[in-house]
């Protein structure tokens, strides 16, 4: 063989080899970064779950966002916790308006920080819709534009429904569809995951700022001995495998380590749930593991209740609670989580109204 063919021979091996890797091992442009060091000003949110109009509202008044919806909180860091999908109807226009808060907030110095949750693992790996957690809002929002306007002109032609019905019977219709219907579901599970879980998957899943650890259920004793680069990569690695087997109508070959683990990051609440006292050795560890002072949480609603300092914050201010249940599915209790200067605050919209 000449030089020139063993050139050509080792270059095309080579691009060969890259593409089954990339095929195999899915590789997205934020793996890598998770830790950030001397940032002044940090907001966190929980989960929204489709509530877009109660989200609006907490960015304006934490001064996030303009009256405009345009970045103003120059070089704070912005926390979203996960479960921005499912059980409300605006999923789709949370997700836009969280793409659009990335870039204004970089161009400004600044950061918002998207983290993965359950519901975001659920409906990347196609099970929400089988578990009922989307509303027939959400279906239809994230279906391909051409079949939603072909089913709805056929559904009017065919059951000839007035102006006035129109609404409440489509809603039927889809509700329908989306728990009968297979080519239905298939289309809702394909174009979600080419239009967003594409998107959903170059985000982290647990991070760390000023040494303060963000994640949406927690972290737990097995998980906080792992480095949190790790944690990242594995989970996007699992959720990435499982994601393109189904969008190939193909069974996932993979061993799980985090999705649907219930000690894992998505899942775990234990945080949240066991008695302080009792748990303490177990949270003195998971802390000395981690390298942190604090960590933020969402995932087990602290519903029904005042969003305070008090009600939000377990063992001794170690662990922060921040899913108030801000979705009106769950009551509509407004908060955020505000840490300035190394301290912690609450805003919430009743503490405002009581000012």
């Amino acid at each position: 063989m000449g030089k020139m063919k063993k050139f050509r021979f080792i270059g095309l091996l080579f691009i060969v080899l890259l593409f089954f890797t990339l095929a195999v091992f899915p590789v997205h442009a934020k793996d890598s970064h998770c830790i950030w060091t001397g940032v002044k000003k940090i907001v966190a949110v929980g989960d929204i779950h489709g509530d877009y109009d109660n989200f609006i509202t907490i960015l304006k008044k934490t001064g996030i966002l303009s009256d405009q919806l345009h970045w103003k909180a120059g070089q704070t860091h912005f926390v979203q916790t996960g479960d921005v999908m499912d059980r409300g109807p605006h999923a789709r226009k949370v997700l836009d308006l969280l793409m659009d808060m990335e870039n204004e907030a970089q161009e400004a110095g600044g950061m918002v920080h998207f983290l993965i949750g359950n519901h975001e693992e659920m409906n990347i790996t196609g099970i929400s819709l089988e578990q009922g957690y989307v509303s027939p809002e959400q279906f239809v929002s994230f279906l391909p534009d051409r079949y939603r306007e072909k089913k709805e002109r056929d559904f009017i032609r065919d059951y000839k429904a007035s102006n006035s019905d129109r609404n409440k019977l489509l809603e039927q219709y889809w509700y329908h569809l989306m728990n009968n219907d297979e080519q239905a579901k298939r289309k809702y599970f394909v174009n979600f995951n080419e239009k967003y879980g594409d998107w959903i998957l170059k985000h982290n899943t647990v991070i760390k700022i000023n040494n303060i650890v963000f994640v949406h259920g927690g972290i737990s004793p097995k998980f906080s001995k792992w480095k949190l680069k790790q944690i990242n990569d594995r989970s996007r690695y699992e959720l990435s495998i499982i994601q393109r087997a189904y969008l190939k109508d193909l069974t996932p070959k993979i061993d799980l380590e985090i999705v649907y683990q219930s000690d894992g990051p998505f899942w775990y609440r234990e945080l949240a749930r066991q008695d302080e006292n009792f748990f303490k050795p177990e949270v003195d560890i998971i802390f000395d593991n981690l390298d942190a002072r604090a960590m933020v949480i969402a995932h087990t609603p602290k519903t029904g209740m005042i969003a305070s300092e008090e009600n939000m914050s377990r063992f001794n201010g170690r662990v922060w609670i921040i899913d108030t249940g801000i979705s009106e599915v769950y009551g509509g209790i407004l908060s955020a989580l505000i840490i300035e200067n190394g301290n912690f605050f609450i805003w919430s919209e009743a503490n405002e109204k009581n000012e």
